[in-house]
């Protein structure tokens, strides 16, 4: 199947690592100009230059940009443009909130939880926007959580702020479809990353057990009797990004093996 991506502009926040970064690897796979972007200067070189030596394109670049603040947003769409000529893809990405239960959180902690995990969502999609309409069309998706399926223990701020980019979306895809703009969001159920392995050791010890006990049956409880590996949760959102996804739109996935019971 072609994809369709050779040459298209693609934008992936918080791609310094994990789940952005195994996106941005695998769209560059696919020919695509990407920019990766995050907070951290020298984590983002090395991604770079990670994902330039695996897949043989020299059209990856990094960008600095701390998504809670809104000049930083626009400074990175003005750079991707100004690169590679406009928008196609937009993967919204930012990293997980603290866990935790209800008590724990003062206002400034959902505040900032707001900023991190919706408002950058807000603030990207409407800064990319505008460049797809004037190209004829573009592919928006959200990197979000499972807790758009199912709410998770202890992670109060997520399932909040995730459930609002769905919303998002949503909206999006309606006010957006006849510009030929697509909008989906994907989240990902126990995929091998940093993130995951931080979540893991939290619940272990909240449990009194070993992560390595806890991950064991966690493992039993997914179908496929395994965490996912970042580059099987990247292909789905290659797909979405790109000219093979004609008519999927306001939707929202889970790429889990099975784990999330609800339909």
């Amino acid at each position: 199947m072609d994809l369709g991506l050779k040459g298209k502009s693609v934008v992936v926040t918080a791609a310094s690592k994990g789940l952005g970064k195994a996106t941005a690897l695998a769209f560059a796979r696919e020919g695509a100009r990407v920019i990766i972007s995050s907070r951290n200067s020298e984590e983002l070189q090395k991604a770079c230059e990670d994902i330039i030596a695996v897949t043989h394109n020299e059209n990856v670049s990094y960008h600095v940009c701390d998504v809670k603040k809104a000049e930083d947003i626009t400074d990175l769409m003005n750079v991707a443009v100004e690169k590679n000529g406009s928008i196609d893809v937009l993967i919204n990405n930012a990293g997980g909130p603290p866990a935790g239960g209800f008590e724990q959180f003062s206002d400034e902690d959902w505040q900032s939880a707001f900023e991190l995990n919706l408002l950058s969502f807000v603030r990207t999609s409407r800064a990319a926007i505008p460049h797809m309409q004037k190209a004829g069309g573009g592919r928006i998706v959200n990197i979000a959580s499972s807790s758009i399926k199912q709410s998770l223990d202890n992670l109060i701020l997520s399932n909040t702020f995730r459930a609002g980019i769905v919303g998002l979306a949503k909206s999006l895809s309606q006010e957006y479809a006849e510009d030929n703009i697509l909008v989906n969001t994907v989240g990902p159920g126990r995929i091998a990353t940093e993130r995951v392995e931080q979540l893991d050791g939290i619940r272990a010890d909240k449990l009194g057990v070993a992560v390595e006990e806890l991950k064991a049956q966690t493992e039993q409880s997914i179908p496929i009797k395994r965490y996912g590996e970042p580059d099987e949760f990247a292909k789905m959102l290659v797909f979405l990004g790109s000219d093979a996804n004609t008519y999927v739109t306001g939707q929202s996935f889970v790429v889990d093996g099975g784990l999330v019971k609800a339909l």
